[in-house]
């Protein structure tokens, strides 16, 4: 009985196998391969795939399958994409795994690699049960974006190609959520899937200073509502050259007299020139301020911090080894190295079992840390550990903390008119509390009600912003001043209708031209 239990098992598998070979092999898949490489070639064209930018996937459509157990065809990423065939896709299933990939081939070309949109891809799959996606890297959904930096969506109306998107009509009002670009494609996943829940009508993203993800029924749905999308933003582009207002039905003059009130996250603010106090005339209630660049300078950060906790990461590990702290501190590791490992991010490398021995494992991470602190990556996992370097760092003396002359009395100047003031950086809570309790001014910790760090989200992303407000007891988020060095991180906090400065300090980068920001080189100018 087991043997011809086993026998079946095997025959069974065997026919899974043969199955699964002929799907992939099937003519709907044939079809969608060719139909990658044609399009791919004609988006190039139009300018939307060019560099081995943005990406196209299609569901294989068969009758006799279920729409949701479709296989999916993507094109691969890092290729000219006018330069494609139909080998050169990727085939997966439903649920997103790769049963097929390309081969390799002859150098220049690079080793093959899955679209880097795959997980945004499959959201748009699930989530509004595409049948094909298309990313662009169109030059006018990237410009469009930019028109007003606080914006969270781009709106239009009475145009005619607006009747070419799914549910929308010539007196319709378009609305396409604008969401904060990203170092990585894959880390625009989560904000993708919140648009894409937040708004139920649209069949399009746009992501700032970057291009759009479209999605349709089928691949022509998708592909007319890409090329009526591409027009619309053209459309606004030039009518914003030409001073019309593109957003309302009568598409009059665009008000162009200073401090123009823009909608932002539901939030009418005021974009001006001077902001020391917020558009009702009084102080702040809360100030929450940024620390590389704006209360300390980069300098200090790039050359005393991250080379300390560099240098450091292998004696702290093997004298901390078996602590419940460090061993907390190596499962979030292991945790982003594995995703990282998946993702294929550079610099990364397997960190063997426990089993394996104290040694190889904090050689592993060594290593992976050191990748991680090099490209600045803004994780939780990394700003832990460094925050329990640092701690030992400054109770040995062998660090204090720098701030700029203006900061200590601006903090007790805040203090004393009760306004609450917070800090907000990529670095722990730990590591804040760090530095400002030991600086070249003493302890300044006595002026600060509270630390926020990347676990309440991206600096960059307006939801962080909004995190931040709704846990500060404050009525009015433009009750709330964000000061920090980084544009997008402004506009980000703009985005939650916070009022926000930028701060110009010596080695700070470059900001962009035409900012609608008022700029200080001192806290005595709040």
């Amino acid at each position: 009985m087991a043997a011809e239990a086993s026998t079946a098992a095997a025959l069974n598998a065997m026919k899974a196998v043969e199955s699964a070979s002929a799907n992939l092999e099937s003519k709907p898949v044939t079809e969608a391969r060719n139909l990658i490489s044609e399009l791919c070639r004609h988006f190039y064209s139009l300018g939307w795939v060019s560099g081995t930018g943005g990406s196209i996937t299609i569901k294989a459509h068969d009758d006799s399958v279920p729409k949701t157990d479709q296989l999916i065809v993507m094109s691969p990423s890092g290729v000219q994409k006018e330069r494609m065939l139909p080998e050169d896709m990727y085939i997966m299933s439903a649920d997103g795994s790769i049963l097929s990939s390309p081969s390799p081939k002859p150098f220049p070309n690079k080793p093959p690699k899955c679209t880097d949109c795959a997980p945004l891809f499959m959201k748009a799959y699930k989530m509004r049960d595409a049948g094909a996606v298309i990313h662009s890297h169109g030059m006018e959904s990237c410009l469009v974006t930019m028109l007003n930096p606080a914006s969270t969506e781009f709106r239009i109306t009475h145009m005619e190609m607006i009747k070419g998107i799914k549910g929308h009509g010539y007196y319709d009002e378009l609305v396409v959520p604008i969401i904060e670009n990203t170092a990585y494609e894959y880390e625009l996943t989560a904000s993708l899937a919140k648009a894409i829940e937040a708004y139920p009508k649209a069949t399009a993203v746009l992501v700032r200073n970057h291009g759009v993800y479209i999605w349709g029924d089928t691949w022509i749905s998708a592909k007319t509502q890409a090329e009526c999308y591409h027009y619309l933003f053209d459309a606004a582009l030039k009518l914003h050259q030409l001073g019309i207002d593109w957003s309302t039905p009568d598409h009059g003059l665009i008000n162009s007299r200073k401090g123009v009130a823009v909608k932002a996250a539901n939030t009418t603010v005021q974009i001006g020139n001077s902001i020391s106090e917020n558009p009702n005339g009084h102080l702040p209630k809360c100030i929450i301020l940024d620390i590389e660049g704006t209360t300390t300078p980069i300098s200090f950060v790039t050359e005393v911090l991250f080379p300390y906790a560099r240098d450091n990461v292998g004696r702290h590990l093997e004298l901390t080894y078996g602590t419940p702290e460090t061993i907390d501190d190596i499962k979030l590791l292991r945790s982003q190295v594995e995703d990282d490992l998946e993702k294929g991010i550079p610099g990364t490398i397997p960190i063997p079992p426990h089993e394996a021995g104290k040694e190889e494992v904090i050689t592993a991470l060594v290593s992976n840390v050191d990748a991680m602190i090099k490209a600045d990556r803004k994780i939780t996992a990394l700003k832990q550990l460094q925050g329990h370097i640092w701690r030992t760092g400054f109770t040995r003396k062998e660090l204090k903390g720098i701030v700029f002359e203006d900061v200590p009395e601006a903090l007790e100047k805040w203090h004393s008119l009760g306004i609450k003031v917070y800090i907000y950086s990529s670095g722990s809570r730990l590591a804040q509390r760090l530095l400002f309790g030991n600086t070249n001014y003493g302890n300044l910790r006595k002026y600060l009600s509270g630390y926020f760090d990347t676990a309440v989200g991206n600096k960059r992303e307006t939801r962080s912003y909004v995190e931040i407000f709704e846990s500060l007891g404050v009525d009015k988020p433009s009750d709330v001043l964000f000061i920090t060095d980084v544009h997008q991180e402004a506009v980000a906090a703009k985005g939650a209708g916070l009022e926000a400065v930028i701060s110009v300090r010596p080695g700070n980068g470059l900001l962009p031209e035409n900012h609608s920001f008022k700029t200080i080189a001192s806290f005595s100018e709040i």
